[in-house]
Protein backbone atom coordinates (compact mmCIF):
# COMPACT_ATOMS: atom_id res chain seq x y z
CA UNK A 1 0.00 0.00 0.00
CA UNK A 2 1.37 3.41 -0.92
CA UNK A 3 2.61 5.72 1.78
CA UNK A 4 0.37 8.75 2.20
CA UNK A 5 1.37 12.14 3.50
CA UNK A 6 -1.08 14.96 4.14
CA UNK A 7 0.41 18.43 3.93
CA UNK A 8 -1.49 21.74 4.00
CA UNK A 9 -4.75 19.95 3.40
CA UNK A 10 -3.59 18.49 0.04
CA UNK A 11 -2.77 14.81 -0.35
CA UNK A 12 0.62 13.75 -1.64
CA UNK A 13 0.59 10.07 -2.60
CA UNK A 14 4.19 8.95 -3.19
CA UNK A 15 3.12 5.69 -4.76
CA UNK A 16 1.14 7.52 -7.45
CA UNK A 17 3.68 10.27 -7.98
CA UNK A 18 1.12 12.99 -7.21
CA UNK A 19 2.32 16.45 -6.23
CA UNK A 20 0.40 19.10 -4.33
CA UNK A 21 -0.37 22.38 -6.06
CA UNK A 22 2.07 25.27 -5.72
CA UNK A 23 -0.50 26.99 -3.46
CA UNK A 24 0.26 24.39 -0.80
CA UNK A 25 4.04 24.47 -1.16
CA UNK A 26 4.93 28.14 -1.57
CA UNK A 27 8.53 29.24 -1.57
CA UNK A 28 10.49 32.46 -1.61
CA UNK A 29 8.62 35.62 -2.59
CA UNK A 30 5.52 33.56 -3.40
CA UNK A 31 5.19 32.28 0.18
CA UNK A 32 1.92 33.23 1.82
CA UNK A 33 0.34 32.46 5.17
CA UNK A 34 -1.61 29.23 4.91
CA UNK A 35 -4.66 29.62 7.13
CA UNK A 36 -8.32 28.78 6.98
CA UNK A 37 -10.47 31.21 8.97
CA UNK A 38 -13.48 29.29 10.18
CA UNK A 39 -16.55 31.43 10.85
CA UNK A 40 -19.54 29.93 12.61
CA UNK A 41 -22.77 31.70 13.46
CA UNK A 42 -25.10 29.86 15.80
CA UNK A 43 -28.54 31.17 16.67
CA UNK A 44 -29.88 30.38 20.14
CA UNK A 45 -33.40 30.79 21.41
CA UNK A 46 -35.01 29.87 24.69
CA UNK A 47 -38.35 30.87 26.19
CA UNK A 48 -38.63 32.44 29.62
CA UNK A 49 -42.06 31.83 31.13
CA UNK A 50 -43.56 34.00 33.87
CA UNK A 51 -46.18 31.87 35.53
CA UNK A 52 -47.54 30.46 38.79
CA UNK A 53 -48.03 26.90 40.06
CA UNK A 54 -45.72 25.29 37.53
CA UNK A 55 -46.64 21.75 38.61
CA UNK A 56 -50.40 22.29 38.56
CA UNK A 57 -51.64 19.75 35.98
CA UNK A 58 -53.62 22.40 34.10
CA UNK A 59 -50.53 24.61 33.69
CA UNK A 60 -49.13 23.78 30.22
CA UNK A 61 -45.86 25.69 30.51
CA UNK A 62 -43.43 22.98 31.61
CA UNK A 63 -44.74 20.40 29.14
CA UNK A 64 -44.72 22.98 26.35
CA UNK A 65 -41.18 24.06 27.20
CA UNK A 66 -39.81 20.52 27.15
CA UNK A 67 -41.64 19.49 23.97
CA UNK A 68 -41.18 22.71 22.03
CA UNK A 69 -38.64 21.36 19.52
CA UNK A 70 -40.26 17.95 18.94
CA UNK A 71 -43.94 18.34 19.90
CA UNK A 72 -45.01 15.01 18.42
CA UNK A 73 -42.99 12.71 20.66
CA UNK A 74 -42.53 11.80 24.31
CA UNK A 75 -39.62 13.33 26.21
CA UNK A 76 -37.62 11.87 29.10
CA UNK A 77 -36.72 14.11 32.00
CA UNK A 78 -34.57 13.92 35.11
CA UNK A 79 -35.72 16.19 37.95
CA UNK A 80 -33.04 17.59 40.29
CA UNK A 81 -34.32 19.48 43.34
CA UNK A 82 -32.56 21.60 45.95
CA UNK A 83 -32.90 20.13 49.42
CA UNK A 84 -33.97 23.40 51.01
CA UNK A 85 -36.78 23.74 48.48
CA UNK A 86 -37.94 20.18 49.04
CA UNK A 87 -38.11 20.86 52.79
CA UNK A 88 -40.07 24.07 52.30
CA UNK A 89 -42.45 22.45 49.78
CA UNK A 90 -43.18 18.95 51.12
CA UNK A 91 -45.65 18.18 48.32
CA UNK A 92 -43.19 19.04 45.56
CA UNK A 93 -42.24 15.50 44.57
CA UNK A 94 -45.85 14.33 44.60
CA UNK A 95 -46.90 17.35 42.55
CA UNK A 96 -44.13 16.75 40.00
CA UNK A 97 -45.09 13.09 39.61
CA UNK A 98 -48.76 13.99 39.16
CA UNK A 99 -47.84 16.60 36.58
CA UNK A 100 -45.77 14.13 34.58
CA UNK A 101 -48.57 11.57 34.74
CA UNK A 102 -51.14 14.12 33.57
CA UNK A 103 -48.89 15.00 30.61
CA UNK A 104 -47.70 11.42 30.04
CA UNK A 105 -48.31 11.68 26.30
CA UNK A 106 -45.38 14.14 26.18
CA UNK A 107 -43.39 13.53 29.38
CA UNK A 108 -41.66 10.60 31.03
CA UNK A 109 -40.28 11.41 34.47
CA UNK A 110 -37.47 8.88 34.81
CA UNK A 111 -36.17 9.91 38.25
CA UNK A 112 -36.21 12.59 40.93
CA UNK A 113 -33.09 13.37 42.96
CA UNK A 114 -32.67 15.82 45.82
CA UNK A 115 -29.33 17.51 46.48
CA UNK A 116 -29.19 18.23 50.22
CA UNK A 117 -28.92 21.79 51.48
CA UNK A 118 -28.69 24.76 49.19
CA UNK A 119 -26.92 28.01 48.56
CA UNK A 120 -23.24 28.50 47.83
CA UNK A 121 -22.29 25.23 49.54
CA UNK A 122 -23.56 23.44 46.43
CA UNK A 123 -21.11 25.38 44.26
CA UNK A 124 -18.26 24.81 46.70
CA UNK A 125 -18.71 21.03 46.67
CA UNK A 126 -16.76 19.57 43.72
CA UNK A 127 -18.74 16.33 43.97
CA UNK A 128 -22.07 17.91 42.99
CA UNK A 129 -21.54 18.13 39.20
CA UNK A 130 -20.18 14.59 39.18
CA UNK A 131 -23.25 13.27 40.95
CA UNK A 132 -25.53 14.91 38.41
CA UNK A 133 -23.51 13.51 35.51
CA UNK A 134 -23.68 10.06 37.13
CA UNK A 135 -27.48 10.33 37.18
CA UNK A 136 -27.50 11.42 33.54
CA UNK A 137 -25.50 8.30 32.72
CA UNK A 138 -27.53 5.98 34.96
CA UNK A 139 -30.88 6.91 33.45
CA UNK A 140 -29.74 7.22 29.85
CA UNK A 141 -30.46 10.94 29.60
CA UNK A 142 -29.40 11.93 26.09
CA UNK A 143 -28.98 15.22 24.26
CA UNK A 144 -32.69 15.40 23.46
CA UNK A 145 -33.76 14.51 27.00
CA UNK A 146 -34.02 17.18 29.71
CA UNK A 147 -32.55 17.84 33.10
CA UNK A 148 -35.10 19.92 35.00
CA UNK A 149 -33.53 21.84 37.87
CA UNK A 150 -35.67 23.23 40.70
CA UNK A 151 -33.71 25.45 43.06
CA UNK A 152 -31.87 28.70 43.62
CA UNK A 153 -29.07 30.27 41.65
CA UNK A 154 -26.28 28.19 43.16
CA UNK A 155 -28.01 24.92 42.29
CA UNK A 156 -28.82 26.22 38.81
CA UNK A 157 -25.14 27.03 38.29
CA UNK A 158 -23.87 23.66 39.51
CA UNK A 159 -26.48 21.52 37.74
CA UNK A 160 -26.16 23.69 34.63
CA UNK A 161 -22.44 23.01 34.54
CA UNK A 162 -23.06 19.27 34.87
CA UNK A 163 -25.69 19.31 32.11
CA UNK A 164 -23.48 21.36 29.79
CA UNK A 165 -20.61 18.89 30.13
CA UNK A 166 -22.58 15.63 29.95
CA UNK A 167 -22.71 14.44 26.33
CA UNK A 168 -21.26 17.90 25.50
CA UNK A 169 -24.62 19.39 26.37
CA UNK A 170 -27.88 17.98 27.69
CA UNK A 171 -30.96 20.17 27.56
CA UNK A 172 -31.50 22.10 30.79
CA UNK A 173 -34.84 23.49 31.93
CA UNK A 174 -34.41 25.87 34.84
CA UNK A 175 -37.13 26.39 37.43
CA UNK A 176 -35.50 28.98 39.71
CA UNK A 177 -36.85 29.40 43.22
CA UNK A 178 -35.16 32.54 44.57
CA UNK A 179 -35.61 36.23 43.88
CA UNK A 180 -32.06 36.51 42.60
CA UNK A 181 -32.22 33.51 40.30
CA UNK A 182 -35.58 34.54 38.83
CA UNK A 183 -34.62 38.16 38.19
CA UNK A 184 -31.00 37.59 37.17
CA UNK A 185 -28.84 34.49 37.12
CA UNK A 186 -31.20 31.77 35.89
CA UNK A 187 -32.37 33.71 32.83
CA UNK A 188 -28.80 34.07 31.57
CA UNK A 189 -26.38 31.81 29.71
CA UNK A 190 -23.74 31.10 32.37
CA UNK A 191 -23.11 28.24 34.73
CA UNK A 192 -20.22 27.33 36.99
CA UNK A 193 -18.84 26.19 40.31
CA UNK A 194 -16.24 27.61 42.66
CA UNK A 195 -12.65 26.37 42.90
CA UNK A 196 -9.35 27.53 44.40
CA UNK A 197 -11.26 29.97 46.59
CA UNK A 198 -12.50 31.82 43.50
CA UNK A 199 -16.06 32.38 42.38
CA UNK A 200 -17.15 30.57 39.21
CA UNK A 201 -13.61 29.44 38.40
CA UNK A 202 -14.94 26.37 36.58
CA UNK A 203 -17.87 26.70 34.22
CA UNK A 204 -19.20 27.19 30.72
CA UNK A 205 -21.49 29.39 28.68
CA UNK A 206 -24.51 27.29 27.76
CA UNK A 207 -27.97 28.76 27.14
CA UNK A 208 -30.76 26.88 28.93
CA UNK A 209 -33.40 25.07 26.90
CA UNK A 210 -36.08 27.00 28.79
CA UNK A 211 -36.62 28.96 32.00
CA UNK A 212 -39.83 28.88 34.01
CA UNK A 213 -40.20 31.64 36.60
CA UNK A 214 -42.95 30.55 38.99
CA UNK A 215 -43.65 33.50 41.27
CA UNK A 216 -45.26 31.22 43.87
CA UNK A 217 -41.94 29.48 44.41
CA UNK A 218 -40.68 32.59 46.16
CA UNK A 219 -43.00 31.58 49.00
CA UNK A 220 -40.49 28.83 49.83
CA UNK A 221 -37.94 31.47 50.84
CA UNK A 222 -37.17 33.00 54.18
CA UNK A 223 -37.18 36.78 54.46
CA UNK A 224 -33.40 37.07 54.16
CA UNK A 225 -33.22 35.23 50.84
CA UNK A 226 -36.19 37.08 49.38
CA UNK A 227 -34.62 40.39 50.26
CA UNK A 228 -31.09 39.55 49.07
CA UNK A 229 -32.18 39.18 45.45
CA UNK A 230 -33.51 42.74 45.31
CA UNK A 231 -29.94 44.00 44.89
CA UNK A 232 -29.76 42.62 41.34
CA UNK A 233 -32.84 44.63 40.37
CA UNK A 234 -31.22 47.79 41.73
CA UNK A 235 -28.05 46.90 39.82
CA UNK A 236 -29.66 46.72 36.38
CA UNK A 237 -31.72 49.83 37.06
CA UNK A 238 -28.60 51.80 38.02
CA UNK A 239 -26.64 50.84 34.92
CA UNK A 240 -29.39 50.72 32.27
CA UNK A 241 -32.88 51.93 33.19
CA UNK A 242 -33.58 55.15 35.12
CA UNK A 243 -37.35 54.63 34.80
CA UNK A 244 -37.06 51.24 36.50
CA UNK A 245 -34.94 52.83 39.23
CA UNK A 246 -37.68 55.39 39.87
CA UNK A 247 -40.25 52.58 39.99
CA UNK A 248 -38.14 50.67 42.52
CA UNK A 249 -37.86 53.78 44.69
CA UNK A 250 -41.61 54.39 44.52
CA UNK A 251 -42.39 50.77 45.45
CA UNK A 252 -39.57 50.10 47.91
CA UNK A 253 -41.93 49.58 50.83
CA UNK A 254 -44.06 47.12 48.84
CA UNK A 255 -40.96 45.23 47.73
CA UNK A 256 -39.54 45.04 51.24
CA UNK A 257 -42.90 43.64 52.39
CA UNK A 258 -42.85 41.16 49.44
CA UNK A 259 -46.27 42.24 48.20
CA UNK A 260 -47.08 39.93 45.27
CA UNK A 261 -47.88 42.51 42.60
CA UNK A 262 -44.75 44.57 43.17
CA UNK A 263 -42.57 41.48 43.48
CA UNK A 264 -43.90 40.00 40.23
CA UNK A 265 -43.24 43.21 38.28
CA UNK A 266 -39.77 43.59 39.79
CA UNK A 267 -38.83 40.03 38.80
CA UNK A 268 -40.16 40.40 35.28
CA UNK A 269 -38.66 43.82 34.52
CA UNK A 270 -35.28 42.90 35.96
CA UNK A 271 -35.23 39.65 33.99
CA UNK A 272 -36.23 41.52 30.82
CA UNK A 273 -33.34 43.98 31.18
CA UNK A 274 -30.88 41.13 31.67
CA UNK A 275 -32.30 39.28 28.65
CA UNK A 276 -32.21 42.42 26.48
CA UNK A 277 -28.55 42.95 27.32
CA UNK A 278 -27.62 39.34 26.53
CA UNK A 279 -29.46 39.52 23.20
CA UNK A 280 -28.20 42.94 22.07
CA UNK A 281 -24.73 43.38 23.58
CA UNK A 282 -23.00 41.59 20.72
CA UNK A 283 -21.02 39.53 23.23
CA UNK A 284 -23.37 37.09 24.98
CA UNK A 285 -20.54 34.68 25.80
CA UNK A 286 -18.25 37.45 27.05
CA UNK A 287 -15.29 36.99 24.76
CA UNK A 288 -14.41 40.65 25.35
CA UNK A 289 -13.44 42.40 28.56
CA UNK A 290 -16.63 44.28 29.41
CA UNK A 291 -19.33 43.00 31.73
CA UNK A 292 -21.74 45.78 32.65
CA UNK A 293 -24.12 43.29 34.26
CA UNK A 294 -21.36 42.59 36.80
CA UNK A 295 -21.59 46.09 38.30
CA UNK A 296 -20.49 45.79 41.93
CA UNK A 297 -19.43 42.18 41.47
CA UNK A 298 -15.64 42.42 41.73
CA UNK A 299 -16.06 43.28 45.41
CA UNK A 300 -19.11 41.05 45.87
CA UNK A 301 -17.30 37.93 44.70
CA UNK A 302 -14.34 38.66 46.96
CA UNK A 303 -16.62 39.35 49.93
CA UNK A 304 -18.33 36.00 49.45
CA UNK A 305 -14.95 34.30 49.50
CA UNK A 306 -13.63 36.27 52.48
CA UNK A 307 -16.76 35.57 54.53
CA UNK A 308 -16.86 31.91 53.47
CA UNK A 309 -20.35 32.52 52.09
CA UNK A 310 -21.62 34.00 55.35
CA UNK A 311 -22.90 36.76 53.09
CA UNK A 312 -25.49 35.70 50.56
CA UNK A 313 -24.58 36.58 46.97
CA UNK A 314 -27.27 39.26 46.83
CA UNK A 315 -26.10 40.75 50.13
CA UNK A 316 -22.53 40.92 48.85
CA UNK A 317 -23.75 42.48 45.60
CA UNK A 318 -25.55 45.22 47.55
CA UNK A 319 -22.29 46.09 49.33
CA UNK A 320 -20.36 45.93 46.05
CA UNK A 321 -22.87 48.24 44.37
CA UNK A 322 -22.59 50.67 47.27
CA UNK A 323 -18.79 50.65 47.10
CA UNK A 324 -18.57 51.26 43.36
CA UNK A 325 -21.29 53.92 43.59
CA UNK A 326 -19.36 55.78 46.30
CA UNK A 327 -16.16 55.43 44.27
CA UNK A 328 -17.93 56.81 41.18
CA UNK A 329 -18.93 59.90 43.15
CA UNK A 330 -15.52 60.29 44.79
CA UNK A 331 -13.86 60.30 41.37
CA UNK A 332 -16.24 62.97 40.10
CA UNK A 333 -18.24 60.81 37.70
CA UNK A 334 -21.47 60.72 39.72
CA UNK A 335 -23.29 63.46 41.61
CA UNK A 336 -23.63 63.20 45.37
CA UNK A 337 -27.42 63.37 44.97
CA UNK A 338 -27.44 60.30 42.71
CA UNK A 339 -24.99 58.52 45.02
CA UNK A 340 -27.24 59.13 48.00
CA UNK A 341 -30.34 58.10 46.06
CA UNK A 342 -28.78 54.76 45.14
CA UNK A 343 -27.58 54.02 48.68
CA UNK A 344 -30.88 55.02 50.24
CA UNK A 345 -32.84 52.75 47.90
CA UNK A 346 -30.69 49.75 48.82
CA UNK A 347 -31.21 50.47 52.51
CA UNK A 348 -34.96 51.01 52.12
CA UNK A 349 -35.10 47.52 50.61
CA UNK A 350 -33.52 46.16 53.78
CA UNK A 351 -29.99 45.65 52.46
CA UNK A 352 -26.94 46.48 54.57
CA UNK A 353 -24.12 48.41 52.93
CA UNK A 354 -21.30 47.46 55.28
CA UNK A 355 -19.60 44.29 56.41
CA UNK A 356 -16.46 43.90 58.49
CA UNK A 357 -14.86 41.98 55.61
CA UNK A 358 -14.57 45.29 53.75
CA UNK A 359 -11.73 46.08 56.16
CA UNK A 360 -9.70 43.08 55.02
CA UNK A 361 -6.64 44.12 52.98
CA UNK A 362 -7.26 41.14 50.68
CA UNK A 363 -10.47 42.76 49.43
CA UNK A 364 -8.62 44.74 46.77
CA UNK A 365 -7.14 41.50 45.47
CA UNK A 366 -10.62 41.08 44.04
CA UNK A 367 -9.74 43.60 41.33
CA UNK A 368 -6.89 41.43 40.01
CA UNK A 369 -9.01 38.29 40.30
CA UNK A 370 -11.83 40.01 38.43
CA UNK A 371 -9.45 41.02 35.64
CA UNK A 372 -8.13 37.47 35.43
CA UNK A 373 -11.67 36.10 35.22
CA UNK A 374 -12.58 38.60 32.50
CA UNK A 375 -9.38 38.27 30.52
CA UNK A 376 -7.65 41.22 28.88
CA UNK A 377 -7.49 44.54 30.67
CA UNK A 378 -9.29 45.32 33.90
CA UNK A 379 -12.81 46.54 33.20
CA UNK A 380 -15.06 47.74 36.02
CA UNK A 381 -18.49 49.28 35.52
CA UNK A 382 -18.98 52.66 37.19
CA UNK A 383 -21.78 55.24 37.10
CA UNK A 384 -22.16 58.67 35.50
CA UNK A 385 -25.78 58.90 36.57
CA UNK A 386 -28.82 56.82 37.40
CA UNK A 387 -29.23 54.44 34.47
CA UNK A 388 -25.90 55.53 32.95
CA UNK A 389 -23.17 52.97 33.50
CA UNK A 390 -19.79 53.09 31.77
CA UNK A 391 -16.63 50.97 31.66
CA UNK A 392 -13.48 52.08 33.48
CA UNK A 393 -10.09 50.43 33.02
CA UNK A 394 -8.07 52.15 35.74
CA UNK A 395 -9.04 51.96 39.39
CA UNK A 396 -7.28 54.16 41.94
CA UNK A 397 -6.80 51.80 44.87
CA UNK A 398 -6.17 54.66 47.28
CA UNK A 399 -9.48 56.24 46.30
CA UNK A 400 -11.16 52.85 46.62
CA UNK A 401 -9.82 52.53 50.18
CA UNK A 402 -11.15 56.00 50.92
CA UNK A 403 -14.53 54.88 49.55
CA UNK A 404 -14.47 51.91 51.92
CA UNK A 405 -13.69 54.24 54.81
CA UNK A 406 -16.56 56.51 53.76
CA UNK A 407 -18.97 53.57 53.87
CA UNK A 408 -17.66 52.59 57.32
CA UNK A 409 -18.29 56.06 58.74
CA UNK A 410 -21.72 56.14 57.14
CA UNK A 411 -22.61 52.81 58.71
CA UNK A 412 -21.39 53.85 62.17
CA UNK A 413 -23.29 57.12 62.04
CA UNK A 414 -26.63 55.53 61.17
Amino acid sequence: MANEVVRHGTRKDRGMGMRPSRATEPSGAEAKEDVWLQTITVSYDYPVYFTADVFAPANPDLAAAIARKEPARRHRLLLVVEGNVAEAWPALLRDAERYADFHRDRLELVAVHILPGGGEALKNDPAVPGRVREWVNRYGIDRQSCVVCVGGGALQDAVGYAAATAHRGVRLVRIPTTTLSQNDSAVGVKNGVNAFGKKNFVGTFAPPFAVINDIRLLDTLGERDRRAGLSEAVKVALIRDPAFFRWLAEHADDLRAFRPGATAYMVRRSAEIHLEHIATSGDPFEFGSTRPLDFGHWAAHKLESLTRSRLRHGEAVAIGIALDTVYSARQGFLSEADRDGALELLERLGLRLWDEALDRPELLDGLAEFREHLGGELTVTLLRGIGDGFEAHDIDESAMRQSIEWLRHRDVSR
